[in-house]
């Protein structure tokens, strides 16, 4: 299964959204992850459509998550972007061909389905149990406790431009 860049984009943009005290504009995101605003700004709207973020309106408008970050998990975010569907689709193909088996004798999916559904369970288990709330902790173990509250500030900089540079 491959999964859109959009997923990618969004869930940065939800753990930037753990750091904001004020609406981040979707530009302000895009500048953030040097990211297309447009394509950027289609991710944030099936966030806003799945109810993960809310679109505040306004000169200091921009989004906002809509709960807690441990509240949010991966699969959520997934979910809202790429869709709710299993990555594999039974077509029944034992049901094909010179040597079909009749529809009555199929009565339990096949062991090639059975993996596939497996595999899928384990898959969305996976990611149900991280939260963006977790993915946040990784970024202070990974790059150290002001990393957030780097962009914190970046977010929050005069007039929402970024921070001048030394």
């Amino acid at each position: 299964m491959k999964l859109s860049g959009g997923v990618e984009w969004a869930l940065h943009c939800c753990v930037v959204l753990t750091t904001a005290t004020e609406p981040v504009p979707a530009a302000r995101l895009a500048e953030l992850h040097d990211v297309s605003g447009s394509y950027l700004a289609k991710q944030l709207q099936a966030l806003s459509r799945a109810g993960l973020v809310t679109s505040v309106q306004g000169k200091a408008g921009g989004y906002v998550l809509t709960r807690a970050p441990e509240l949010i998990t991966v699969l959520d975010v997934v979910a809202a972007v790429d869709g709710a569907a299993p990555a594999f689709v039974c077509t029944e193909i034992r049901q094909r061909g010179p040597l079909a088996a009749p529809a009555d004798a199929c009565t339990r999916p096949c062991p090639v389905a059975r993996a596939m559904a497996g595999a899928d369970a384990a898959w969305r288990a996976a990611l149900r149990a991280v939260s963006i709330a977790d993915l946040a902790r990784g970024v202070d173990e990974d790059y150290g406790p002001t990393a957030l509250g780097g962009i914190r500030s970046w977010l929050g900089g005069p007039d929402g431009d970024a921070p001048a540079r030394e």
